[in-house]
């Protein structure tokens, strides 16, 4: 192989590992950008809450956080008057 083609096979290794970079840059800056995180975290939590495949609401996981937050307020309810 002669010395030109080698200079030329890594200036092109060069370029495409600066374009694998350059979109690596890209994808991470959008993963990080702060809107991006709230937007998958709503996301998250609308899914806990409604079936994604048939748009249903969950009504299990309703009743299950909906009976944590009674317990937790009855709890300081008891606490208080205890306490008092």
């Amino acid at each position: 192989m002669s010395k030109a083609n080698d200079t030329s096979a890594i200036e092109r290794e060069i370029e495409e590992t600066r374009e694998r970079l350059a979109t690596t840059i890209d994808q991470l800056l959008h993963r990080s950008n702060p809107k991006t995180i709230v937007n998958r975290e709503v996301s998250q939590v609308k899914a806990w809450f409604v079936d994604p495949e048939t748009g249903q609401p969950r009504a299990d996981h309703i009743v299950k956080l909906a009976a944590g937050v009674l317990g937790t307020v009855a709890f300081f309810v008891v606490v208080r008057k205890v306490v008092s």
